[in-house]
């Protein structure tokens, strides 16, 4: 059995507790992030906010694929918990959905 770990031992000052040992699926995430409860590791999972941008601009993955010049197929991996796509593929999905891409670094 593994030992427990104190609340000091998070290095947050908060309780430790276990990372998930699977992804959400895309409706448990999408309730949470709406209701403001979800983790803060969790809270920008690329392919669930490509899925989130696809849905919220009515488009089909095939139609949205269309757009991108990529398959249908190809947008489902994308928009996976797992999917690490490139800030070159998220700008161009976010224009083909009527959005705009920010990032940003904050200082420590």
């Amino acid at each position: 059995m593994g030992r427990r770990r104190k609340m000091s031992e998070s290095g947050s000052g908060r309780p430790w507790r276990p990372r998930r040992g699977r992804p959400r699926s895309f409706l448990e995430w999408s309730t949470l992030r709406g209701w403001g409860k979800l983790p803060e590791d969790e809270r920008d999972v690329p392919g669930y906010l490509l899925r989130l941008a696809r849905e919220e601009a009515g488009l089909s993955q095939a139609e949205l694929g269309r757009r991108l010049g990529i398959s249908q197929q190809a947008v489902s991996r994308a928009e996976r918990w797992s999917s690490n796509p490139t800030v070159r593929l998220m700008r161009r999905w976010l224009a083909a959905c009527g959005r705009k891409l920010v990032l940003d670094a904050e200082g420590a």
